[in-house]
């Protein structure tokens, strides 16, 4: 068992930076996969002459079946791995997860330049859908594991590395409007940068354990560290060979009061020395179930901010229409909806590094995360067009705007808090079972809140 003498520094924020490209990483390839919707229809809803005429082709519901496609593997997966990450060594879940989603997206960019078949690459499309969703589960899952061992600053940093790879799609889709390039070549670039986005983000991964200040709290052996001085440790040896009925007793010398503790290794200094002893208790990690109940709240926060967020983003605020036409229209949706939205959540989420309120404890928080259903109301009452129920009330861009901004900050600042806190309330050695299960009740808030999008949609 290693010996630290100090708890090691992280220098020049390495582990930080690692921590937040991983963060990039596991988000990164499906937020430039859905920038890519346009590409997809173009290539699967082509018109064809008939007879001399054009006649539509099969309709595919390329959206509908990517969002469903997404959605249920992340569901399946994270509550798999919610159960059975134990048994597969952490490194084949998360570089083997990385490793696999980067032939996925390479065989997504080879087939944009290989002439198909509509059905055969829809069907080839779909299943990379799946596996993709899939890995991503697993990689997410574990990652938000992996984080929770480190302080709660570390966890902050890879949540705001996710926020921010919904920024990188919403300026690629911008930047793809207004140099007027056509689907083809948008669409290879848009799968070469997560190709190499995931390619990053496996070296950083295979980096962490080489690092002083990620050994220092990943090591899974690493528990407590016992500072004594010299004085002690002679008188320890003393003891050791005058009395040595304390140990018949069944108590090391000088370490009676830690009778939980289990033998370490020491290494001593000119004035002290540090003993790294391993608790009995972090030998067996707590069932599931038992982790769950000690941070279930903290699940319904997160379930509840997702089911929310995905209610309204993007089903009903892709249809808001702007008062001002022209050459703003095409951009009114990218830069008002999609941009400012993951601005606003990647801001939202590096907030918490700065401020953590309410605190863990409080159960102020769930009374926030529950106050975001007034946005749901507030943003069905926007221009969204066509509507058939429910009158317009906020006609102007500026306070769809503002709606907007709010809605998103606040996603997340609560789904940051809700994750980075649900580690914190458990055992170090539960740490990764926490951070699996909190994947999981994000899925599950994904999938309710697409879910819930269908209803409100046809009430508008």
């Amino acid at each position: 068992m290693k010996v630290w003498a100090e708890t090691p520094r992280d220098r020049g924020w390495l582990v930080g930076i690692i921590f937040f490209i991983l963060g990039l990483g596991t988000l990164l390839p499906w937020n430039f996969f859905m920038t890519a919707s346009m590409y997809f229809n173009s290539r699967l809803n082509k018109a064809e002459l008939s007879n001399g005429t054009v006649a539509a082709r099969k309709e595919y519901y390329f959206d509908n079946w990517m969002t469903l496609l997404s959605q249920l593997p992340v569901l399946l997966c994270t509550l798999l791995n919610s159960f059975f990450y134990q048994r597969i060594p952490e490194m084949v879940r998360l570089a083997g997860s990385m490793i696999f989603i980067f032939l996925l997206f390479v065989l997504t960019a080879i087939l944009v330049k290989i002439p198909m078949e509509e059905d055969r690459f829809f069907t080839v499309t779909m299943v990379t859908i799946w596996f993709i969703n899939s890995f991503g589960a697993v990689l997410q899952g574990s990652l938000f594991g992996l984080v929770g061992q480190l302080p709660q600053k570390y966890s902050t940093l890879f949540m705001s590395g996710q926020g921010l790879a919904g920024t990188f799609a919403a300026i690629a889709m911008l930047i793809s409007i207004a140099s007027d390039t056509d689907p083809e070549t948008a669409a290879l670039g848009y799968f070469i940068t997560p190709c190499v986005g995931t390619l990053v983000t496996l070296i950083c991964y295979l980096l962490l354990p080489r690092l002083e200040f990620a050994q220092f709290y990943l090591d899974k052996n690493r528990s407590y560290e016992v500072e004594t001085t010299d004085v002690l440790l002679k008188e320890s040896s003393t003891v050791d060979n005058e009395k040595p009925n304390d140990q018949a007793n069944g108590h090391p010398p000088h370490l009676a009061a830690s009778d939980e503790m289990v033998e370490g290794t020491t290494e001593t200094t000119p004035n002290q020395a540090f003993v790294r002893l391993e608790p009995a208790g972090d030998r067996d990690k707590s069932s599931v179930m038992e982790v769950f109940k000690k941070i279930w709240v903290k699940a319904f926060c997160v379930t509840f901010v997702f089911t929310i967020t995905l209610a309204v983003f993007p089903a009903i605020t892709v249809d808001v229409k702007t008062k001002f036409l022209g050459k703003w229209e095409p951009y009114f949706i990218p830069v008002c909806c999609f941009l400012l939205f993951n601005v606003g959540d990647w801001m939202g989420r590096t907030v918490t590094s700065l401020v953590q309120w309410p605190p863990k404890e409080s159960r102020l928080l769930p009374v926030l995360v529950v106050s975001r259903v007034v946005f749901v109301p507030l943003l069905m009452l926007c221009n969204v067009q066509k509507r058939s129920h429910l009158p317009v009330l906020f006609n102007h861009d500026a306070i769809f705007t503002i709606f907007m901004a709010l809605f998103s900050l606040s996603s997340g600042y609560c789904v940051c808090l809700s994750m980075s806190y649900a580690p914190q309330l458990v055992a170090p050695k539960d740490a990764e079972t926490a951070g699996a299960l909190m994947t999981f009740f994000l899925a599950l808030g994904l999938s309710l809140g697409a879910a819930l999008s269908f209803l409100l949609r046809l009430l508008v």
